[in-house]
């Protein structure tokens, strides 16, 4: 069910917004908090409308400022709230730092910092006057522990960034009721990943295996229900992040 053609009924539920959420762990966790109870609010470049009447859906790149007012009005138009905010959307351009173009610089800022800045500068004064709400940050475990095989260096530049912001608004909002946190993630099972690669992928992983897009959902609704916990960055990498 898309805001354009849903009259707007708010709901007395839970309510989270989900980025990149048309596919893979987005469209995952659009599923594990339908599970737990909430309504959500899911979007991504490209999204269509969902069976679902708890889920609204608002399709636009999330780089764009106008994309993130219009996912924050379709939230509260069709269900009154905001409760958490998943920071799932994000770009991921391996190669040699050299390598990069400047259109390569462009696109994974604008998705993984600016898309970042705009939803959530959005999110947070409707969290604040509720008195409660929840962000979490999708990052990678490649910002602690490099890999000389998967040079990423503009993912660490940008996902860095997040872990770090996750921490400073941890601090700032604390005070107010809304807790920060970040996820870093290994290797998880997903269309973007050729799946010939996850038997090399899964030796990064202590655990000998790569991640699944349930582990990823129930670490970030433990971080949702862990309400003494902020300002942390929970690894669900496989040991990725402790090291070899």
């Amino acid at each position: 069910m898309s805001c354009a053609n849903y009259p707007g009924n708010p709901a007395p539920t839970k309510v989270a917004i989900i980025t990149g959420a048309s596919r893979g762990i987005g469209a995952g966790l659009v599923t594990a908090f339908r599970t737990a109870g909430y309504a959500v609010l899911a979007t991504a470049r490209s999204i269509g409308p969902a069976d679902d009447p708890e889920v609204a859906t608002v399709s636009g790149d999330i780089s764009e400022a106008q994309t993130a007012q219009r996912v924050i009005a379709c939230a509260l138009g069709r269900f009154g709230r905001i409760d958490s905010l998943v920071n799932n959307a994000g770009v991921f351009i391996g190669k040699p730092f050299t390598d990069y173009t400047i259109e390569d610089f462009t696109t994974i800022t604008a998705v993984n910092l600016a898309g970042f800045f705009h939803i959530t500068q959005r999110a947070i004064p409707q969290m604040l006057a509720q008195g409660s709400g929840h962000i979490v940050n999708v990052t990678t475990s490649l910002v602690d522990q490099a890999d000389g095989t998967t040079p990423a260096a503009l993912t660490s530049l940008t996902k860095g960034g997040l872990a770090a912001v996750t921490r400073s608004l941890a601090i700032e909002y604390a005070p107010r009721g809304v807790r920060v946190n970040a996820v870093a993630l290994g290797v998880i099972r997903t269309p973007m990943h050729d799946a010939v690669s996850y038997a090399s992928s899964a030796a990064r992983h202590p655990l000998g295996r790569v991640g699944e897009i349930s582990d990823v959902a129930e670490g970030i609704l433990y971080l949702e229900r862990a309400t003494f916990v902020t300002g942390e960055t929970l690894h669900i990498d496989g040991g990725q992040a402790a090291g070899h």
